[in-house]
């Protein structure tokens, strides 16, 4: 089949969304990217692509052209996997995303156990707490918190976490602690700004408490809101992996210890595909066994 790398180029294009990301994704010049598109639609004699200066507009024809080009890469990439996965070790590079406050805590020890185990793979990393869409972006795995929502992706539980309150000694200090939830409005909460946290239950076994935290500091990951607590800006809803270290040295105390928001959880997320690789394959095993 004649310009199998322009259809991949093609692919990735509309995957990524702009030529520009493609381009850094494949490693290759904007240019370059732009001519194997337009080889590719000299030889098929169609327009695939409308180009602005804005975005890319996928014709009718290009669309219909990109299933059933997808489809055909996805057979050979899995006929390459099924092939060289039991003949061969892990190597290359793996992209893993996963959100800030996991990406400064526990992905450092699982990446290193990884690299150690696996002396040809190299490991780069996205530390986002956004969404990172993993095909367009062309990350290997994720690691995702909460329910997974896109259907379209493979994923595999490995770690589960309580949220609870947590305060600082000095500020237990000069507020006192809470008996009961009910007096948490008496005191300064750090707040964690995700919409999922702007009312939450807390739960005692049967019992049920709705809080909407109030608090003059809200941030948009775990690590800050930490941060916050530590130097005795309020109470606030932290997952215990966060607080280990910090409570071990004395630096946080944990305010009504009984209440939590029950157990939640990260997974590892992957694009579905009929053939995963061994270096996907690799690092869940490695994260799965060392987190156990």
């Amino acid at each position: 089949m004649q310009g199998l790398d322009d259809i991949s180029v093609f692919v990735k294009v509309v995957q990524s969304g702009s030529f520009t990301q493609a381009a850094r994704l494949l490693s290759m010049p904007n240019a370059t990217v732009s001519a194997k598109v337009a080889a590719l639609e000299r030889r098929l004699g169609v327009t695939l692509i409308h180009r602005t200066t804005r975005k890319l507009h996928i014709t009718q024809a290009g669309e219909a052209y990109f299933r059933r080009c997808v489809a055909a890469l996805d057979e050979i990439q899995a006929a390459e996997t099924e092939v060289t996965s039991s003949q061969s070790a892990p190597q290359g590079v793996l992209r893993i995303t996963a959100p800030i406050d996991i990406g400064h805590t526990i992905l450092p020890g699982l990446v290193r156990e990884f690299l150690m185990k696996h002396p040809q793979m190299q490991v780069d990393l996205v530390v986002t707490n956004r969404v990172v869409d993993l095909v367009a972006e062309g990350v290997d795995v994720g690691i995702r918190a909460g329910e997974l929502e896109d259907s379209t992706l493979m994923s595999h539980k490995f770690v589960t976490a309580s949220v609870s309150l947590w305060a600082s000694p000095a500020y237990a200090k000069k507020a006192g602690l809470p008996a009961h939830p009910e007096e948490l409005s008496k005191h300064e909460m750090v707040r964690f700004s995700d919409e999922n946290f702007l009312k939450v239950t807390l739960m005692n076994g049967k019992e049920r408490f709705e809080l909407a935290p109030k608090g003059r500091i809200s941030a948009d990951d775990f690590s800050s809101v930490k941060e916050f607590v530590v130097q005795g800006s309020g109470i606030g809803l932290l997952p215990g992996y966060l607080c280990v270290e910090e409570s071990k040295k004395g630096r946080l105390v944990s305010v009504l210890p009984q209440w939590s928001l029950g157990l939640g959880g990260f997974s590892l997320v992957y694009p579905s595909q009929k053939f995963v690789s061994p270096k996907v394959h690799a690092f869940v095993r490695v994260a799965v066994e060392a987190l156990k």
